[in-house]
């Protein structure tokens, strides 16, 4: 066996060890999670369950609220750390309770809910709500008909649920309930209703008495959660020392409530989270939503901690602030419009400019007859130009005019200019004397030099001589190349020309 062998096996084997460690350890837990929902099951009265309103710390809790209330007393200005206040512990001390009586409320109506199924186990469904449940099930009791015309039930439920209800309730096949098991029910409803109306109370407390502590930070998030975050990091000054990151996981919750909770626990959310300023937005910008909102109770928080601002002037400001971005992630997005090509960035070209650089694309331009044949007519079989080369043809060559192949077709852009002695050189290399052939001339074949006279016959003449003499003329007098030969003397004044 080889060194990397033996090295998987020794992995393998303590994986297998870790995995039945894990094992063993997780066995005792899920029985004793059983164990205990059997005891929740099996339990007769609430009071055996649902101890937080029997508790010493629940009644010395709400006797310093109520002498806080009943004193009507201006708190006054807080020097030092707001710590030091003798108000703080019993603020900090009753928003704790807060959250313990939300659990209990849980037990509560786990404990009614599976009482009450024997009689109504529909009844479940058709109110999620745990607190409209409970007074549901206090009106209700073992006669469900009460549903269809009962005050007390119009002002829980809608109309449409209460006629959901009645309908289930007409066919349900639930069984009566006993008188103890009525009782224990009864029961356990006062003590929920009894526990909700101590909650908005210790709230009321709460939200008067956090106006003077944390102004700005109360502002922001409200007086609640923000006696919430500053209980869950001991004081004011400890929360001004944390960073935005934290302070948005104060109050997350790791684990369920014993099975007790109906809603599903999201990761990474505390008190900021659920804060009504949050929970206002879709829920896709909540976690942005309160990203935001942390880092602006951080700065708040800090303000409050050295006693800056008590009217709340900052925290009105950061509120603004969250709100319009708010605003702004809501909105929706601009109309796409439809923008023009922008301008090429192609520069100018260097081009070498002057006379000597004209001549040189005259000269090395396509001409007129190049020009021809590169075009092409459409519909039209070209006539290939070769044999032996298929496909190649004249184009326009020839098509036009006179029919000839090369027929002069001249640019004036691109004609060569010649000086004037070479074109009285042409001039007279193209005077004719002597008899015109039509070889090499435009002329038609039919001219000749014999001529039929009526006194001779037969006479050899020159067609053209008349024509010559003319020429002749014109090219000695009147030609564009004629030149002053002599000039006499200026008290003359007369020019003679030859």
């Amino acid at each position: 066996m080889s060194l990397a062998d033996e090295l998987l096996a020794d992995l393998e084997e303590a994986a297998e060890e870790e995995e039945n460690f894990v094992d063993e350890e997780d066995e005792p837990a899920i029985e004793d999670v059983q164990e205990e929902m059997q005891l929740d099951l099996s339990v007769d009265s609430v009071k055996s369950i649902a101890k937080l309103w029997d508790s010493k710390m629940f009644a010395e809790i709400m006797v310093k609220i109520e002498e806080y209330i009943s004193k009507q007393s201006k708190a006054t200005e807080v020097m030092g750390p707001v710590e030091a206040a003798p108000e703080y512990r019993v603020i900090v001390d009753a928003n704790n309770l807060t959250v313990e009586i939300e659990n209990e409320l849980n037990i509560i109506h786990k404990f009614i809910r599976d009482k009450y199924s024997k009689r109504f186990p529909e009844l479940e469904s058709l109110v999620p709500n745990a607190l409209d449940y409970i007074r549901t099930v206090k009106e209700l009791g073992n006669s469900l008909d009460k549903c269809k015309n009962n005050e007390n039930v119009q002002q829980i439920l809608t109309n449409a649920t209460i006629m959901v209800v009645s309908v289930t309730a007409s066919t349900t096949q639930g069984q009566q309930l006993t008188e103890e098991e009525l009782e224990r029910i009864e029961e356990a409803c006062d003590m929920a209703l009894e526990l909700n109306q101590s909650k908005h109370r210790i709230y009321e407390y709460v939200e008067s008495r956090m106006s003077f502590i944390a102004p700005n930070l109360s502002i922001i998030v409200g007086a609640s959660t923000a006696a919430k975050i500053m209980g869950i990091a001991g004081g004011l000054t400890n929360l001004s020392k944390m960073p935005a990151c934290n302070i948005m996981l104060l109050g997350a919750q790791r684990k369920t409530l014993s099975g007790f909770s109906s809603t599903s626990v999201l990761p990474h959310t505390g008190y900021i989270y659920h804060s009504d300023i949050v929970q206002s937005l879709p829920p896709d910008l909540r976690r942005k939503a309160a990203r935001l909102v942390a880092a602006k109770c951080t700065l708040a928080a800090r303000v409050d901690s050295f006693h800056e601002s008590p009217e709340g002037k900052v925290g009105y400001d950061l509120k603004e602030e969250i709100e319009r971005k708010f605003d702004k992630w809501q909105e929706p997005p601009p109309v796409k419009q439809v923008k023009p090509l922008p301008a090429p960035l192609d520069g100018q070209r260097k081009k070498r400019g002057g006379r000597r650089y004209r001549k040189m694309k005259e000269r090395l331009g396509l001409t007129e007859i190049r020009k021809q044949a590169n075009r092409m007519s459409f519909g039209e079989i070209e006539e290939d130009a070769y044999q032996e080369d298929l496909g190649f043809s004249l184009g326009h060559l020839g098509k036009s005019g006179s029919g000839r192949v090369r027929q002069t077709q001249v640019n004036e852009a691109t004609k060569a200019r010649i000086s004037k002695t070479l074109q009285r050189t042409l001039q007279k290399q193209s005077m004719v004397y002597g008899g015109k052939s039509t070889i090499r001339d435009r002329s038609s074949g039919t001219a000749s030099s014999v001529a039929f006279t009526p006194l001779q016959g037969l006479e050899i003449v020159n067609p053209q001589a008349a024509e010559k003499k003319v020429a002749e003329a014109n090219q000695k007098y009147f030609s564009s190349m004629a030149e002053f030969l002599k000039v006499k003397s200026e008290k003359s004044g007369i020019m003679s020309s030859t």
